[in-house]
């Protein structure tokens, strides 16, 4: 297969690249410079914006060896509680700092397992952020479900407080692949929770997947996507899992010996994606599919989509803020990551700060590198003129860059005065090319 040959000898298969969800990646935050810049940057949000807000709970029942998630088991409800309360604390404190005509536009819970929250704790958290910040009429609520343990009361009671998307991840339904990552959660039982689910109300349904899991192959990762068409979810997200049991360390409990090799995960990947295009899903950058008509499939055809920490979305709120432990929060000016630690985040919030524990303060090379980089991941392309346009002081850079590009991948790309395109069989070297925009703007950075 000459296609799958050139990505071979593109070096797609031994590549280690980061996901872009964020430029720069958060491993690269520096210590302090969140606490640094937390409150002026929250301060100066303009009056009337729209916000998104993130919150992270970081308890799960259980842990799954494959999730690389800040996360930790939770002996019981009550510490659950507990945490609930710091973060309502956590709200308090911003509110103080943002003008009082902000609006909230999107609001994600994520984990680690949010529907471990109760229901009584529930409805104070999502009253105080409600009370904090009044939805804006584009409002959206999204919360992560975790079918293995959630109830029908609690699940009418977040549609009722707001939630109009529910994301469940699936991995892989197939009993050898889940024994191997510490995980049992039935396709029987993931079915039941979204029959739940649509039953209460639920207008919008997303799922993931995981390729390059231990003991995964063509026909689980295929019965797997067959039963996830049969739920008829709206997104369905199609992630690589990555084996970094030195800075993950539940993944130890894998068989490294069991993972499939890049390539052969790569094959699974396809054999996923072939089906949910032969069901009429349409792709949505480099790993996402949605149902025609979708707003991420509008944002796309008019070049508004985001690269953001969910992956894909056409949100364009003025700033993300992060509440909980290892929440990050973006602005214009930069980000802040709170303190990852559980034990850390509720001291700082229980003496009366905010709890920003990193940073990264972008300067005009890092937002032209994260422009080309959402470009990239969004579009596969580079609109020359829109960064000439929108970083004018920056054309040294861009020529450099551009140029470069074209010498390391001469044969993936069609480069014109006005663009810079990944052909399109070249598409699932994205990260790639954008590691070399990243690494080569960092080089830049480095010798000024």
């Amino acid at each position: 297969m000459e296609h799958l040959e050139q990505l071979r000898y593109s070096g797609l298969f031994e590549a280690r690249v980061p996901r872009y969800t964020s430029y720069p990646p958060a491993n690269r935050f520096i210590p302090a410079e969140g606490s640094l810049y937390q409150s002026n940057w929250l301060s100066d949000i303009p009056r009337d914006a729209s916000l998104s807000l993130y919150v992270h709970v970081p308890y799960c029942k259980s842990m799954c060896w494959f999730c690389a998630c800040r996360t930790q088991a939770a002996e019981s409800r009550e510490i659950v509680d507990d945490y609930v309360e710091y973060l309502l604390k956590e709200i308090a404190f911003v509110r103080e700092l943002l003008p009082q005509s902000v609006t909230l536009d999107r609001l994600h819970l994520g984990g680690g397992t949010p529907t471990m929250i109760r229901p009584a704790q529930m409805d104070r958290l999502l009253d105080a952020i409600y009370t904090a910040l009044p939805q804006a009429k584009t409002f959206s609520c999204s919360v992560e479900i975790d079918p293995m343990q959630v109830t029908q009361g609690a699940l009418d009671n977040l549609i009722a407080l707001g939630m109009n998307r529910a994301m469940i991840g699936v991995q892989d339904f197939d009993p050898s692949v889940q024994r191997a990552i510490g995980r049992a959660q039935t396709f029987e039982q993931t079915f039941e929770v979204v029959r739940k689910l649509r039953k209460s109300g639920l207008q919008h349904l997303d799922m993931e997947l995981l390729y390059g899991l231990p003991r995964q192959n063509a026909a689980s990762i295929s019965e797997t996507a067959q039963q996830v068409l049969a739920m008829d979810p709206d997104r369905v997200a199609v992630c690589e899992y990555s084996h970094t049991p030195n800075l993950a360390k539940r993944q130890i409990l894998i068989d490294a010996r069991t993972l499939p090799t890049a390539e052969d995960a790569f094959l699974n990947a396809q054999v996923a994606r072939h089906m949910l295009l032969t069901d009429g899903y349409e792709t949505v950058g480099v790993d996402h599919f949605v149902k025609p008509g979708d707003s991420l499939v509008k944002a796309r055809d008019t070049n508004t989509l985001r690269r953001d920490f969910e992956g894909y979305s056409d949100n364009t709120s003025h700033a993300l803020i992060g509440l909980g432990a290892s929440a990050i929060s973006r602005f214009p000016a930069g980000y802040v990551q709170n303190a990852s630690a559980t034990s850390i985040y509720t001291k700082l919030v229980s003496q009366g700060n905010l709890a920003g524990n990193r940073g990264y303060v972008l300067t005009a090379n890092d937002k032209l590198v994260a422009a080309m980089i959402e470009m990239l991941m969004c579009r596969f392309e580079i609109d020359v003129d829109d960064l000439r346009k929108k970083f004018p002081g920056e054309t040294g850079l861009i020529d450099e860059l551009l140029q470069n590009l074209n010498k390391v991948y001469p044969s993936h790309l069609d480069i014109s005065p006005s663009h810079i395109v990944i052909k399109k069989p070249s598409h699932p070297l994205a990260r790639m090319v954008c590691s070399t925009v990243d690494q080569l703007g960092r080089g830049r950075r480095a010798g000024q």
